[in-house]
């Protein structure tokens, strides 16, 4: 019986998260720019700002606004009324549809959090009230959690008979382990602020009225920084991080390259220096030379006939 309750509950299945999706302006999202700072606000607070498909939907164009702008440099995600995200909006999973259209779903959720991590800003997270679930997730796909000192969160989703999706058990275990990532995910317990900041989940606790100050003090160190410098730490600690140890280090050493050439050491004497490029444009001896050497070599196989 309860299997077929919820086949009749089953909607024929909502299109998986897209910017595609998105019209503007946005119904639950509040979306601003102040200089090289911008802005991405939750504004749900009826549903204690949960991820509806329609926010998630203008969440993720929001993202890919800011992805592509050459001239912020910081964004801040927050929510209204008292509270930062209290995950998937439960209300309307029925309408996911089917298991394969589940997986799609969660692959737009996916894309979501890679693209939040992936931004070459620096992102920080505002939290007060309840991060849980997805709203927890959003966190962890930032690089500085600055949370108010009565914020709560956890991963409930085992008690709704649910698992996470992007980001609670995968994030979550890099950040600080797969032993308390299964305390935290099959407990599902709501843990304070501070707890958060001792495992490194969340990099400060303040108390509440300190919240926005907090923030702003951020906001003001990270813009003093060399912005290129900024961009190429953040690029070799994410990917390196997922890498071995050769493979991270070869990060660390092409980015001393970059830092060499943008600081003004990138003639090197043995390299085009773009003479190849412009060859190929102009036509000029140095491309028909090269091509004329290298356009046949070998391409008889490694055992050319006698």
């Amino acid at each position: 019986m309860a299997v077929a309750s919820v086949e009749n509950r089953l909607a024929p299945g909502a299109p998986a998260p897209s910017a595609h999706h998105v019209e503007l302006p946005y119904a639950g999202l509040l979306y601003a720019e102040d200089g090289a700072v911008a802005r991405l606000t939750l504004n749900r607070p009826q549903a204690h700002n949960a991820l509806s498909m329609q926010l998630s939907n203008e969440f993720i164009h929001a993202l890919e606004r800011v992805r592509d702008s050459t001239t912020i440099k910081v964004l801040v995600v927050e929510g209204t009324g008292g509270t930062f995200c209290a995950g998937d909006d439960i209300t309307e999973m029925f309408q996911w549809g089917n298991a394969d259209q589940v997986m799609r779903r969660v692959t737009g959720y996916q894309h979501m959090a890679d693209t939040l991590e992936e931004l070459d800003k620096v992102t920080i997270a505002r939290v007060d009230g309840y991060a849980v679930g997805g709203g927890l997730e959003i966190t962890m796909a930032c690089d500085f959690v600055i949370a108010a000192a009565t914020a709560k969160w956890g991963m409930p989703e085992v008690d709704v008979g649910i698992t996470p999706g992007w980001g609670g058990t995968t994030r979550m275990a890099r950040l600080i382990g797969r032993r308390l990532t299964k305390e935290i995910n099959l407990l599902g317990a709501l843990h304070p602020a501070s707890r958060a900041a001792e495992l490194s989940l969340w990099n400060r606790v303040v108390p509440d009225g300190q919240l926005d100050a907090a923030v702003d003090e951020l906001i003001t160190v990270v813009l003093s920084k060399n912005q290129q410098a900024v961009r190429q730490l953040k690029f070799i600690i994410n990917n390196g991080v997922e890498a071995d140890l050769k493979t991270a280090q070869a990060f660390e050493k092409l980015s001393a390259g970059l830092t060499g050439a943008v600081n003004g050491a990138w003639q090197i004497p043995d390299a085009d220096q773009g003479t190849g490029v412009i060859g190929f444009q102009a036509k000029d001896s140095l491309w028909p030379h090269r091509r004329a050497l290298a356009r046949d070599l070998w391409t008889d196989g490694p055992t050319p006939a006698p």
